[in-house]
């Protein structure tokens, strides 16, 4: 066996419809791995999905695990690529790597990485719409992201929000992305950015986009913006080749 690692980056997956397996359901993913490939030894890359693929990804690993071991790796290392330590994260992640590892050779290891939102200078990648960092804001700033009832679940939003001078607001749980406009609008703020604190595009990000969309027509004294979610941008990759060296 070698020490060539193998590094597996997972997503939650989209699901366009509840009758098909989205193609697209690994879109957004595949570009991530391939900035680690300047790790020496070169790593063996591959991408799972937790959600909308034809297999669970505990088979999904024990597919990449036979690459793995015909490339003469010692570690299987999964990266979630995930926001906020949620459900997936904490529960179902481990519950499906520990469905894997019973059925891995013996020689091979599998070790979950941390996710990427843990990840400290994820705030850096936050941007106002012409790509400059936030910081003092000119105008009022909300972070909307999907809201977790799981005790202190928000506590990373809240925090990350903090760092840029933003205010939460969640899709799923109050405060709300309409309510915390309307807080805004009373403090005397009639310009506001949203920023979806989300990795990439999707059925959420569309939705809200919509939201901010019907909002502005019922206020059109404000003045509403939007970013775009973080993207797959080398800055990302960036920071999850950090987690896989660290």
């Amino acid at each position: 066996m070698t020490s060539s690692p193998a590094v597996v980056a997972l997503g939650r997956g989209d699901c366009l419809t509840d009758q098909a397996i989205a193609p697209q359901s690994t879109a957004h993913v595949h570009p991530v791995p391939a900035r680690v490939a300047p790790l020496t030894p070169p790593p063996l890359l591959g991408t799972a999905v937790l959600e909308c693929h034809p297999l669970p990804l505990s088979e999904q690993i024990l597919q990449f695990a036979q690459q793995a071991l015909a490339r003469g790796c010692c570690q299987i290392g999964i990266v979630p690529l995930f926001l906020l330590p949620g459900v997936h994260v904490l529960e179902d992640i481990p519950a499906e790597v520990a469905i894997a590892r019973t059925q891995l050779n013996f020689s091979l290891d599998c070790k979950i990485y941390p996710y990427v939102g843990s990840h400290p200078n994820l705030a850096d990648l936050l941007r106002r719409p012409d790509g400059s960092p936030l910081g003092e804001p000119s105008t009022a700033w909300i972070l909307v992201s999907h809201g977790s009832r799981r005790p202190g679940g928000n506590a990373p939003v809240e925090a990350i929000a903090r760092t840029i001078n933003a205010h939460p607001a969640y899709w799923s749980i109050a405060p709300s992305l309409e309510d915390r406009i309307l807080e805004l609008e009373a403090q005397g703020y009639r310009d506001i950015t949203v920023v979806p604190y989300f990795l990439f595009p999707g059925g959420i990000t569309d939705a809200i986009a919509q939201s901010l969309g019907a909002i502005a027509q019922r206020y059109p004294h404000l003045s509403l913006h939007s970013t775009a979610p973080l993207g797959t941008t080398e800055a990302l990759a960036d920071l999850v080749a950090d987690l896989i060296i660290d």
